[in-house]
């Protein structure tokens, strides 16, 4: 009798200890929208549509680039391109996110760079418009604006 009272006692106060941990666990936070589209101009290495999809965790955050129509000009290994992406503060200023990472591309594949690595704020919108993406292969800096807004909106962070 008293090792079943025992079991029991053990496993109520396991059980109160979990529903706590959920009740006093941090919210998810998450960026809205999670994607978005832009139309990029890349001066002579080319233009076109490219997809941003971003990621938060507190105050990092990442946000990945990708485009079918701007492609590798020449067979690139992984982690070679170094970028940097600037988006606008809706309120003033810029957020800078960067970093070496994408994968191997074969000339003519689609480029994909990321995921760039940043520091974000509760409440930042940010915005592809009037920032840039500079990507530098074999000390070839490619600069890549925004010709428009970016769709649906400005990234909202948590």
């Amino acid at each position: 009798m008293r090792r079943t009272r025992i079991g029991a006692g053990a496993a109520l106060a396991s059980g109160a200890l979990a529903v706590t941990g959920l009740v006093l666990a941090p919210a998810a936070l998450a960026v809205t929208p999670g994607k978005a589209t832009i139309t990029a101009d890349c001066g002579g290495f080319g233009g076109g549509e490219a997809t941003l999809t971003a990621a938060q965790d507190g105050t990092a955050a990442t946000l990945t680039v990708d485009s079918s129509a701007i492609t590798a000009p020449i067979a690139l290994g992984e982690d070679s391109i170094a970028s940097t992406l600037t988006l606008v503060k809706a309120g003033g200023g810029t957020a800078v996110f960067s970093g070496t990472e994408n994968p191997a591309m074969a000339a003519g594949d689609p480029v994909r760079v990321g995921p760039l690595s940043g520091t974000v704020a509760s409440g930042d919108s940010l915005e592809a418009f009037g920032g840039s993406l500079e990507m530098t292969v074999f000390g070839i800096t490619i600069t890549c604006t925004a010709t428009g807004p970016q769709a649906p909106g400005p990234f909202v962070f948590d």
